[in-house]
């Protein structure tokens, strides 16, 4: 089939990325991208692209290029799904918070929400995709949802039919320009080979063939998962050795330069810090954990449970380091916090351990002044907000400049590894602290030695006193 227009529906850190690599190196086909949020939309058209809702290297620039021309930002969804050869499903997959499975189970409401506009507008042939992150056996859901539409097909003007694949994305947030242009694999999952064959024609465009890997649709559903589960492992390995590190007096950095080199290992993901966030990790090993303990493999679910116990672990030691290090109290004092991303390099904070550890902060008394240069005072207010709204309303502020973010604090705390923070002035940040002051550094990313010859107190994860 000669796909000529292409719709996605979410416009969301996956959704929006691919769609615009896609219309970049496909200028002949439509690319129109939906989603049922008008904001976000609007914020997808703004003629400012520092407005974009996602701030990801290389998008802008992109964004630029095609928007207007074959790549499309709408919310009306009947309009170009109808129009579509190709359908990616690139919605929300957030984890249930009430019912059967509440806390583990993925909610696939978006999905099936997403399925029935599918089956309701499409015409003629389809080929629906899953992008997003899925339990094993959701192409099963979506199926079915199709095949429903189908039933009355003799009172069709035009025939309906659809092919459903697997395709999940690998790309990470801060990377994700270059992870889509040059990607490890292309996954593929389904057992229409015509369907498939397509979609290898789209990427074929800029991927060569031997990046290509053709599943079945639930080994390739899993395989995301499984990807997901295992990065995060590494994670809170490392970050269990940096814990060892400080109480033995080595140094992580240099463990995990060691251990990164041994080719069976590999080098990523050997960076101990607060532990990982973004909207994956543990929305995907809570659903590992859910599918083992259905299955009856309770071990299997376990040893994916420790993964995340071992983070929250991590984000809760350092809040009790901080307020043990200030002689036991941080009521009333004031602590400026650098950085609020899970990571850097994008603005997303979903799951960011900045999150829980400024909560606890704030909880044990201290006011907070808070700096990240992609995050919005609009997105803090919201991750900051307790159930008793009375609580944190008065003990943060946001910073707009970093100066300013450490005048009168007593500790300064280090969450994002954004790269301005490696060559800070020390001694006239030094000057604007109040004495004895400490930095705590949760990223190993400013310079050790010229924070202490400025007269500050540093404590650097992995790293013993």
């Amino acid at each position: 089939m000669d796909i000529k227009s292409i719709c996605c529906i979410g416009a969301g850190y996956v959704g929006g990325p691919t769609m615009a690599i896609i219309a970049k190196y496909c200028k002949d086909i439509k690319v129109n991208v939906v989603d049922i949020n008008p904001e976000r939309i609007s914020q997808w058209n703004e003629r400012d692209l520092s407005n974009l809702p996602i701030y990801e290297p290389g998008l802008k620039e992109i964004v630029e290029e095609c928007r207007g021309k074959n790549l499309n930002f709408s919310t009306n969804m009947k309009k170009y799904i109808a129009e579509a050869d190709l359908i990616f499903i690139s919605v929300n997959t957030p984890t249930k918070t009430k019912g059967i499975g509440s806390g583990q189970a993925v909610d696939l409401k978006y999905v099936e929400a997403s399925s029935r506009e599918i089956a309701k507008y499409a015409i003629g042939h389809t080929i629906v995709v899953e992008k997003s992150t899925l339990p094993v056996k959701t192409a099963q859901t979506i199926k079915a949802i199709l095949d429903a539409s189908l039933k009355d097909k003799n009172d069709l003007k035009e025939k309906k039919t659809f092919s459903v694949l697997s395709n999940p994305e690998f790309l990470a947030e801060g990377t994700a320009i270059n992870d889509l242009e040059n990607p490890d694999r292309v996954l593929i999952g389904g057992d229409d080979k015509e369907a498939i064959n397509d979609l290898v024609n789209i990427y074929s465009r800029w991927i060569s063939a031997s990046k290509f890997l053709q599943t079945d649709l639930w080994s390739s559903e899993l395989s995301k998962l499984i990807s997901n589960a295992c990065l995060a492992q590494r994670i809170s390995s490392i970050n269990t050795i940096s814990a060892l590190c400080e109480a033995t007096g080595a140094r992580i950095k240099d463990v995990s330069l060691a251990v990164g080199m041994d080719r069976r290992v590999g080098k990523y993901f050997l960076n101990s810090g607060p532990g990982f966030g973004g909207s994956c990790f543990k929305k995907d090993i809570s659903n590992l954990v859910y599918i083992s303990n259905h299955y009856g493999l309770f071990e299997v679910a376990e040893y994916w449970q420790k993964v995340l116990d071992i983070n929250s672990w991590q984000q809760s030691r350092f809040v009790e380091l901080i307020v043990k290090t200030m002689f036991g109290t941080i009521s009333s004092k004031t602590i400026a916090i650098l950085g609020f991303s899970f990571k850097a390099n994008t603005n997303d904070t979903r799951e960011s351990p900045a999150i829980y550890i400024c909560r606890k902060l704030i909880e044990e008394g201290a006011f907070l002044k808070i700096y990240d240069p992609k995050v919005k005072y609009s997105q803090m207010k919201k991750d900051l907000l307790f159930d008793d709204q009375k609580i944190g309303k008065e003990n943060w502020i946001y910073s707009n400049y970093i100066t300013e973010t450490f005048s009168n604090a007593d500790a300064a705390v280090f969450l994002t590894e954004w790269g301005e923070f490696e060559s800070l002035n020390w001694k006239e940040i030094s000057k604007k602290m109040r004495q004895p002051s400490w930095v705590f550094d949760t990223r190993s990313i400013v310079n050790m030695e010229e924070v202490k010859k400025s007269g500050l107190n540093i404590w650097q994860v992995g790293y013993g006193n």
